[in-house]
Protein backbone atom coordinates (compact mmCIF):
# COMPACT_ATOMS: atom_id res chain seq x y z
CA UNK A 1 0.00 0.00 0.00
CA UNK A 2 1.07 3.30 -1.06
CA UNK A 3 0.54 6.10 1.08
CA UNK A 4 -0.12 9.34 -1.01
CA UNK A 5 -0.21 13.33 0.17
CA UNK A 6 -1.28 15.81 -2.59
CA UNK A 7 -1.21 19.69 -2.67
CA UNK A 8 -4.57 21.00 -4.79
CA UNK A 9 -3.95 24.30 -6.18
CA UNK A 10 -6.96 26.69 -7.15
CA UNK A 11 -9.40 25.28 -4.64
CA UNK A 12 -10.20 25.95 -0.61
CA UNK A 13 -8.74 22.64 0.48
CA UNK A 14 -5.33 22.71 1.50
CA UNK A 15 -4.16 19.16 1.76
CA UNK A 16 -5.61 15.35 0.04
CA UNK A 17 -4.31 12.29 1.37
CA UNK A 18 -5.13 8.55 0.60
CA UNK A 19 -3.48 5.59 0.38
CA UNK A 20 -3.71 3.37 -2.66
CA UNK A 21 -3.22 -0.39 -2.77
CA UNK A 22 -1.51 -2.33 -4.71
CA UNK A 23 -4.70 -2.86 -6.72
CA UNK A 24 -5.35 0.19 -7.86
CA UNK A 25 -7.91 1.00 -4.90
CA UNK A 26 -8.74 3.94 -2.81
CA UNK A 27 -8.42 4.22 1.04
CA UNK A 28 -8.50 6.26 3.89
CA UNK A 29 -8.98 9.43 2.07
CA UNK A 30 -8.93 12.65 3.68
CA UNK A 31 -9.23 16.29 3.32
CA UNK A 32 -7.90 19.31 4.91
CA UNK A 33 -9.75 22.22 4.40
CA UNK A 34 -12.83 22.72 1.79
CA UNK A 35 -16.58 22.36 2.23
CA UNK A 36 -16.27 19.48 5.27
CA UNK A 37 -19.40 18.00 4.60
CA UNK A 38 -19.06 17.35 1.13
CA UNK A 39 -15.44 16.13 1.04
CA UNK A 40 -16.20 13.73 3.90
CA UNK A 41 -19.37 12.31 1.81
CA UNK A 42 -16.74 12.05 -1.41
CA UNK A 43 -14.52 9.96 1.00
CA UNK A 44 -16.99 7.94 1.94
CA UNK A 45 -17.85 6.80 -1.38
CA UNK A 46 -14.83 6.50 -2.89
CA UNK A 47 -13.57 4.11 -0.17
CA UNK A 48 -12.30 0.66 -1.55
CA UNK A 49 -13.22 1.97 -5.26
CA UNK A 50 -11.19 1.58 -8.02
CA UNK A 51 -8.87 4.76 -7.94
CA UNK A 52 -8.85 5.05 -12.13
CA UNK A 53 -12.64 4.56 -12.48
CA UNK A 54 -12.87 7.76 -9.53
CA UNK A 55 -10.38 9.73 -11.36
CA UNK A 56 -12.37 9.44 -14.64
CA UNK A 57 -15.78 10.51 -13.24
CA UNK A 58 -14.45 13.32 -10.89
CA UNK A 59 -12.11 14.77 -14.06
CA UNK A 60 -12.76 18.32 -15.08
CA UNK A 61 -15.69 18.72 -12.43
CA UNK A 62 -15.43 22.61 -11.82
CA UNK A 63 -16.60 24.52 -8.72
CA UNK A 64 -18.42 28.09 -8.54
CA UNK A 65 -16.52 30.42 -10.84
CA UNK A 66 -12.96 28.15 -10.52
CA UNK A 67 -12.05 26.15 -13.44
CA UNK A 68 -11.19 23.30 -11.14
CA UNK A 69 -12.55 21.89 -7.83
CA UNK A 70 -11.21 19.40 -4.85
CA UNK A 71 -12.95 16.57 -6.86
CA UNK A 72 -11.17 17.85 -10.11
CA UNK A 73 -7.58 18.08 -7.81
CA UNK A 74 -8.29 14.41 -6.35
CA UNK A 75 -8.60 13.10 -9.91
CA UNK A 76 -5.37 14.71 -10.85
CA UNK A 77 -3.55 13.25 -7.32
CA UNK A 78 -5.23 9.77 -8.60
CA UNK A 79 -3.79 9.70 -12.12
CA UNK A 80 -0.30 10.79 -10.59
CA UNK A 81 -0.60 8.37 -8.04
CA UNK A 82 -0.99 5.59 -10.93
CA UNK A 83 1.52 7.15 -12.94
CA UNK A 84 3.96 6.79 -10.58
CA UNK A 85 2.75 3.53 -9.23
CA UNK A 86 3.64 2.10 -13.21
CA UNK A 87 7.58 3.08 -13.00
Amino acid sequence: MKHVEFVPTGVCSRLISFDLSDDGCIHNLAFLGGCSGNLKAISKLLEGKKAKEAAEILFGNTCGPRPTSCADQLSKALLQALTDSSK
